[in-house]
């Protein structure tokens, strides 16, 4: 199973950068993850509805027919880590691909949320996008450790 994060805006602080190169690449080669970024859309006098369309076509571009859609939502399920190590074996089995979908400033269009196979939350808090970013690529790699019995992870 191929995992990307897809987001949206390229530039990440250093921080967050360095934080995810290295979960990156701690994932084995038997559960490729990657990182995939598209332009964010430039703001200037647009409407939010307008700008978030725009987003979601590059974001519609970017993903391969078939792939299992699992946007990051402020409404989606609560999961634990053990729960979404639980979800990523179930994603596994299924066959697809995986892309998880972290949205812009304005969040993501709905009527492309409405193509997601699911919706997940990473907190009930807002989180910088930087911060969500790296907070997702490290719980996709204690997921990984919890399912390999990897000491990664201590209960």
């Amino acid at each position: 199973m191929k995992c990307t994060v897809l987001t949206i805006g390229q530039r990440l602080p250093d921080w967050a950068q360095t934080a995810c190169e290295d979960y990156l690449k701690r994932f084995p080669p038997d559960w490729k993850v990657e990182v995939k970024a598209v332009k964010a859309e430039p703001r200037e006098g647009k409407p939010v509805a307008a700008i978030m369309q725009a987003e979601a076509a590059r974001m519609e571009a970017a993903l391969p027919k078939g792939t299992r859609r699992v946007i990051l939502d402020e409404r989606g399920t609560r999961l634990t880590s053990v729960q979404l190590a639980q979800r990523t074996e179930a994603w596994q089995h299924d066959g697809r691909d995986v892309a998880l979908i972290i949205g812009g400033a304005d969040g993501i269009d709905p009527a492309f949320k409405q193509t997601a196979d699911e919706a997940i939350r990473l907190s009930d808090m807002t989180l910088p996008h930087a911060l969500a970013r790296v907070l997702l690529l490290e719980q996709l790699y204690r997921a990984w450790s919890l399912r390999h019995n990897h000491p990664y992870h201590r209960a």
